[in-house]
């Protein structure tokens, strides 16, 4: 896989528009861009702006995952034009922009229910249903949406098409693919072909499978790291926790050159799992550090720099609250780390991670090194002070070599 240049040591920063401001516009998080760029940020990815499905909504504004018509621009955030101007915006600023695209289902009031019915899963009765997931936890009802069959190849000509259109039109820079492991590998590879001949891209995959790499996108999301750092904080596992992680990784086989995406909460896991501080608590920012440290891309959750103590309403209006910004200081210098430290690079760019003994099973530290320099980090992941470092503690050291 080769990765577009300006992905190699970029970082994420996911945008929910509906709740980013009070307005819920391209036009007013436009205004965001020069903080954000400042900030550090490097690659935008912005939650669906498409329509949003009327028939069998969610909530008063629903999902933004039950898309009507993936050529057009979900009125509430503004035009066409709006959303261009804000990439040559973002552009202008050295920040490039990707969609959050659900290419798995639709609205049940797309045209396409009515116009391509054969283009839509069916029950035992020919009929097409609400789409149920069949997730970790059990099966998840989505009634607002319906699936899409990829095995007519009219849909994946159609889906491509638009997929294509969004970057020919309003110049944007690559895809989050949503549940991207429940739509066939080769529609991706030919989908990422057809992109790659209008301009080089990004691709994330909202799905955690190391096939996924090959041809088709640079990174894939990483739960179980989330889930590590959780039960670390809950004190129901301690830094050996994290040895059991990084060889379960190791095991699945991912390819040198993966991007894994590593984080501390995303629009999911702060809606329904708890912010930052439900999930973490006074644990939040060592979690953060080995999340911007770790091989992978680090991802920044908008409001996450405003100390977003609350979960964000998923189907109606809750507008993140800016008045300050307790921890942007803090993700700047996480976020300049990564620019500045060759070693950090993501995928193969960057340096392999070697383990350093603590003698201590709260302690967690490894050193990374590339590229003519080395930074090391050792994190007490504990309410207890170790080693000089306070309860939760945490020190980074970067060196030339």
């Amino acid at each position: 896989m080769h990765h577009v240049a300006w992905s190699e040591r970029a970082n994420l920063y996911e945008v929910n528009l509906r709740q980013y401001t009070p307005e819920g516009s391209f036009a007013a998080f436009e205004r965001h861009l020069p903080r954000l760029a400042e900030m550090g940020v490097d690659i935008l990815w912005l939650m669906p702006i498409h329509p949003i499905g009327v028939r069998h909504r969610k909530g008063r504004l629903g999902s933004p995952y039950a898309v009507r018509d993936h050529t057009a621009v979900n009125p509430e955030f503004g035009t066409l034009d709006d959303l261009r101007r804000l990439v040559e915006a973002a552009h202008a600023l050295g920040m490039h922009v990707i969609l959050d695209w659900v290419a798995h289902h639709t609205a049940w009031d797309h045209r396409w229910v009515a116009e391509h019915p054969d283009w839509y899963r069916k029950n035992e009765r020919g009929e097409i249903h609400a789409y149920t997931f069949q997730g970790e936890h059990g099966p998840e009802h989505w009634a607002d949406v319906v699936g899409l069959d990829y095995r007519q190849n009219a849909l994946r000509a159609a889906m491509t098409q638009a997929l294509c259109w969004w970057v020919r039109e309003a110049g944007i820079d690559g895809y989050r693919c949503d549940v991207a492991g429940l739509v066939p590998t080769p529609f991706w590879v030919q989908a990422r072909e057809a992109l790659e001949a209008i301009k080089p891209v990004f691709m994330l995959a909202e799905w955690s499978d190391p096939a996924l790499h090959d041809g088709a996108f640079d990174a894939t999301f990483d739960w179980p790291l989330y889930d590590t750092m959780t039960k670390i904080a809950r004190g129901e596992a301690d830094a050996r926790a994290l040895d059991d992680w990084l060889a379960a990784e190791a095991a699945q086989g991912f390819p040198a050159h993966a991007y894994r995406l590593r984080f501390t909460t995303n629009h999911d896991k702060n809606s329904w799992e708890g912010h930052d501080g439900e999930r973490f608590g006074s644990a939040f920012k060592a979690f953060a550090v080995l999340a911007a440290t770790l091989p992978g891309m680090p991802l920044v959750y908008g409001g996450q720099e405003a100390g977003l103590h609350k979960r964000l309403a998923f189907f109606d209006k809750d507008p993140i609250d800016w008045g300050e910004l307790p921890l942007a200081d803090f993700y700047t210098g996480l976020l300049r780390l990564k620019h500045d430290n060759a070693a950090l690079a993501n995928g193969a760019a960057g340096g392999a991670l070697v383990r350093i003994a603590t003698g201590d099973d709260a302690m967690f530290a490894f050193r990374r090194a590339g590229s003519g320099n080395v930074v090391s980090v050792i994190a007490n992941l504990s309410a207890q002070a170790r080693q000089g470092l306070e309860p939760w503690g945490y020190r980074i050291e970067a060196r030339r070599l």
